[in-house]
This record gives C-alpha cells, sequence and structure tokens, in this order.
C-alpha cells in the first residue's frame, strides 16, 4: 500500500504545486545540492521517428551494435557514479529501453526514490543490500535484482574497503511513452563523502 500511497501523494502535490506557481520538486528551488547533471539537464526521454518508413529502417539497419562503455564519462559522486550507455537520447538503435552501469564507492549509497517503471539490477562486483518499500534485500555478485513497479527504493554497498559494480536495464522509455511519468527522489545522496570514498574513482577500463 505504502507505494501507491507514494505516487498518489506525488501527483496531488504535483497538481497543487502547478495550481499555486510553486516550483517543482525536482527544481533548483527546491532540491538539495546534487552533482548528477540527470537531475538537472534537459534530456530526451523518448525520441521522435520522423521521415518516411523506408527512411528509419535504413538509419536502423545502420546503427552500431557494438558500444565500448569506455567512451562514456563517469557522473556523480563520491559515494555513487554512474554511466548512461543505451537510452533514447544517446543512441538510434533502441527506443524503448534504458541501461546503465552504476558503481558504489566503499560504503557508499545512492538516492531514495520511486518511479513506475520496473527495473532489474545485475550485481556485477561486491555485495551490498536494497530497501524496498522498507524492507532490506540482501545481494552479492551474481545476483539479479528486482526493482518492481512503483517501489519506493535505495541500494547500498556493504563493502567497505571496494567498490560494487551493478548493470541496469530497465523499459522506463516505454514506461513514459505511456505518461507513467511520476518519480520522485525522496532523499539524495550525501554529496559530502568519507576518506575512503574521496580518494576513491570509478574504474578507467569500465
Amino acid at each position: 500500500m505504502g507505494r501507491f500511497l507514494f505516487i498518489s501523494d506525488l501527483m496531488e502535490k504535483t497538481l497543487a504545486e502547478q495550481e499555486h506557481g510553486v516550483a517543482g520538486h525536482n527544481s533548483a528551488a527546491q532540491r538539495e545540492e546534487v552533482v548528477w547533471e540527470r537531475w538537472t539537464k534537459k534530456r530526451t526521454f523518448v525520441r521522435a521517428l520522423e521521415g518516411t518508413y523506408g527512411e528509419l529502417v535504413r538509419e536502423l539497419f545502420n546503427q552500431p551494435r557494438v558500444y565500448p562503455t569506455s567512451d562514456h564519462k563517469w557522473k556523480g559522486g563520491p559515494g555513487h557514479y554512474g554511466k548512461k550507455i543505451i537510452n533514447p537520447q544517446s543512441v538510434k538503435v533502441a527506443q524503448s529501453i534504458e541501461t546503465h552501469i552504476e558503481v558504489f564507492s566503499p560504503g557508499g549509497y545512492g538516492q531514495k526514490h520511486g518511479h513506475m517503471n520496473s527495473a532489474v539490477f545485475f550485481v556485477l562486483k561486491g555485495t551490498g543490500h536494497d530497501v524496498h518499500d522498507g524492507r532490506r534485500y540482501d545481494w552479492e555478485a551474481g545476483d539479479a535484482l528486482i526493482v518492481e513497479n512503483a517501489c519506493v527504493h535505495q541500494h547500498f554497498s556493504d563493502d567497505h574497503d571496494d567498490e560494487c559494480i551493478t548493470l541496469v536495464m530497465k523499459a522506463k522509455p516505454l514506461f513514459l511513452f505511456m505518461h507513467l511519468l511520476f518519480q520522485k527522489v525522496a532523499e539524495f545522496p550525501p554529496k559530502d563523502g568519507t576518506a575512503k570514498q574521496l580518494a576513491y574513482s570509478p574504474p578507467a577500463d569500465l
């Protein structure tokens, strides 16, 4: 029930803010200072498909099928970094899926948030746990983790000496296309880190 109240409350709050001219929940006037550009920068969530059918098919067939992750820069820090690899803004080979890599520095954790789409996390390295609607789930390298629809969740690294790496796959663009738009950051990750986190750099070969 908690997740549905979360979305319902968010919808009511958003509509009330729009009616009274109040800045939105992720706007500069309302949020804490963050280092993640995805919370402040304009993004393309779903591309327009324009042209003839033949032109679109030829364009699709000419797209690369291999995308080296090392071509992308890490964003974020100091406890949580990420890089988006496949999404409608960065590539034209896919329109309905989004894939990105998340890295947690020693003892790091991400934002507490909720969104309408589900997501699959595959743990490549490390140990940690998630909290989904107040319930804890432990994970380790080799595990696949499901974040279900409208779940309020947060990811934590339990390794205080080494990094954790996860691969995230989700159909978020498809949900947004269907106007399942509602999401919210309930708690931002800390901007200040521990000594180990401040000394950490994400892997250069990933």
